[in-house]
């Protein structure tokens, strides 16, 4: 793995946590999309771990950066559909999640493939 996940805020596992757990109906309005945000910022940092782990690193910056996106608005969609929210609320929480994702990725991102373009 590339043992990226430790770099995440804590505060994201904290929020994957809760979203993940949260039952539905009762605690839907515990549930901002700034929250979703987060947890899937941190969904997506772990499915990205394992997808290069079982199908190594993609090729370039860009394509790592389209895999973590695609991770983050599947979580946000899967939420939705478990949580109950609305059209609205799911729409932020992927613009948010997706700004969040390739935020905290991208440094790391960038490390990597600048430590292979030198090699």
């Amino acid at each position: 793995m590339f043992g990226w996940l430790h770099k995440l805020h804590s505060d994201d596992e904290k929020a994957y946590e809760q979203v993940v757990n949260a039952e539905t109906p009762e605690h839907k309005a515990k549930l901002s999309h700034e929250l979703i945000a987060a947890a899937a910022a941190y969904e997506a940092a772990k499915k990205y771990e394992e997808h290069c782990a079982e199908n190594g690193k993609p090729d370039s910056h860009a394509k790592a950066e389209e895999i973590i996106a695609a991770f983050s608005a599947a979580f946000v969609d899967r939420m939705v559909e478990t949580k109950g929210l609305d059209e609205l609320d799911k729409e932020k929480a992927k613009r948010d999640a997706a700004k969040r994702a390739h935020e905290q990725s991208n440094d790391i991102l960038d490390e990597q493939y600048k430590k292979e373009a030198a090699m």
